[in-house]
């Protein structure tokens, strides 16, 4: 019986070992392809952190001699860019609300950071959610049932995000942001959450930009970090704000700008370890971006002091004023009491032609024809741009042309200065791809096609190869 067994064991050994293979050049494809679909697929992204330095320019991370380490290794691993088109004028809320629309501001009604009040500025600024005119990233992924976050994001008081601290401040002296802060913070308690879990009791100066420190980013990256780490959101929107504010103060470089600059390349880090301790590396894409460059200036420029001796402007308190010039940094659109007032605007168009030589160097006029075209406040009826060095005023009065120190940006976006930077980097992104030409309106329809969302109000697009297929 035992001899049975051993030879029926030897004969089906034998037929299976002699039983004829597959072709190979049918199996062995079949193989290598199933491995390759393994190790190439890009995990799902589920996740992504939506970084904004204010003021951000790519030679941050282009340029070895800014303290961005961290910025450079997110580059040398992921897909960046040589610079990216802003928007006009090139100022902070009109693009951040491109980049959160993908379109223009012609389309998305943030022309400015603040809104043209023919009475005078009152210090208001566009913070409500409800003066958008586009949908959002937001309003997409509220409807597609998706968790949303937010750290002082431009325009986003009553914004539809699930965990939102939004961008606000008091009008007048008083810059003490945290009693807005909390009442504007939804869910209701939010930011005491993030102060008892994440920050600490926050004083004044540890939510401000009003002295010299750098402690607003840090905290600021501190509860994008908590709330990440917490709630684990399909889309967290995350503004770093100080770079801009010392490059006022200094230009495109100083002491301070240095410090800022390496402030928010930590800040940066701190996000990027809170994403690695919730466990989401792997499904998150970050990107990090700005709204836009920076140039150096020297002399500023009071167009409506011309309308005021022209007697086109007196008490604008009164509604005396048939003309003005509502200004943005490097650009000043002008505004007309009656829109149809062609006479007035006639005579602006010969006050600036007869202007002096040494005064008319110092800007071009733009014709309402390309602010069209290049998506501009559809109200102005026509725009300066200022050359580099060269800054706008408002004042009615005194000098047209005054020395100043700094710098700024609102710019009209058609050098090289005024460019922002992108960085995309973790899942879903390719690693090595250099964008030589994009725009901010093209960061939302990225954003869009990560997370799986249609979102087909953007007027921009996906530059091919940034994107793992």
């Amino acid at each position: 019986m035992k001899m049975t067994r051993i030879f029926l064991l030897t004969l089906i050994s034998i037929s299976l070992f002699c039983k004829p293979a597959p072709a190979q050049p049918f199996a062995a494809p079949a193989v290598r392809n199933a491995t390759s679909a393994v190790s190439a697929a890009p995990p799902a992204v589920r996740h992504v952190v939506l970084i904004t330095i204010d003021g951000f320019r790519p030679d941050f991370y282009l340029d070895a001699g800014w303290d961005a380490v961290n910025l450079r290794q997110m580059m040398n691993e992921g897909v960046y860019a040589k610079g990216v088109n802003s928007v006009v004028p090139t100022v902070t809320y009109p693009s951040h609300t491109t980049i959160i629309t993908g379109v223009p501001p012609a389309m998305h009604g943030i022309y400015y950071n603040a809104p043209f009040e023919p009475e005078g500025a009152t210090g208001k600024w566009y913070w409500e959610y409800s003066a958008i005119r586009s949908p959002t990233l937001w309003d997409a992924l509220h409807k597609a049932g998706m968790t949303t976050a937010n750290v002082i994001w431009p325009v986003t008081v009553g914004a539809p995000i699930d965990y939102n601290i939004p961008d606000i401040w008091p009008l007048g002296k008083d810059k003490d942001r945290r009693a807005l802060t909390r009442r504007y913070a939804t869910p209701a308690g939010l930011l005491e959450e993030v102060e008892q879990k994440a920050t600490g009791q926050l004083e004044a100066a540890d939510f401000s930009m009003d002295e010299d420190y750098l402690v607003m980013d840090e905290n600021t990256a501190r509860m994008g970090a908590y709330l990440i780490r917490t709630y684990k959101p399909a889309l967290t929107t995350i503004h770093l704000a100080c770079v801009d504010h010392y490059e006022h103060q200094q230009g495109r470089d100083g002491d301070k700008v240095r410090r800022a600059v390496a402030g928010a390349d930590r800040a940066v880090r701190t996000i990027i370890e809170a994403i690695s301790r919730a466990g989401i590396k792997d499904s998150t894409a970050v990107i990090v971006t700005g709204d836009h460059g920076f140039v150096d200036i020297h002399n500023s420029l009071a167009p409506n002091v011309w309308l005021t001796k022209a007697g086109l402007m007196g008490d604008v308190k009164k509604g005396e004023w048939k003309a003005q010039f509502h200004q943005s940094g490097g650009s000043a659109f002008l505004m007309l009491k009656d829109s149809q007032d062609l006479a007035t605007l006639g005579e602006v168009k010969q006050i600036l032609a007869n202007l002096p030589a040494d005064e008319k160097k110092l800007f071009r006029v733009v014709d309402k024809r390309e602010l069209e075209s290049m998506g501009a406040d559809p109200h102005a009826a026509l725009a300066l741009a200022a050359i580099p060095g060269i800054t706008f005023s408002g004042a009615f009065k005194g000098a047209v042309v005054k020395p100043v120190q700094g710098g700024t940006h609102g710019y009209f976006p058609d050098f090289y200065e005024i460019r922002t930077g992108f960085i995309g980097y973790g899942a879903g992104f390719s690693k090595g791809k250099v964008i030589s030409k994009m725009g901010l309106e093209d960061i939302a329809p990225v954003v869009a096609q990560l997370l799986g969302v249609d979102f087909p109000s953007a007027t921009g697009h996906v530059v091919p190869g940034m994107l793992k297929e």
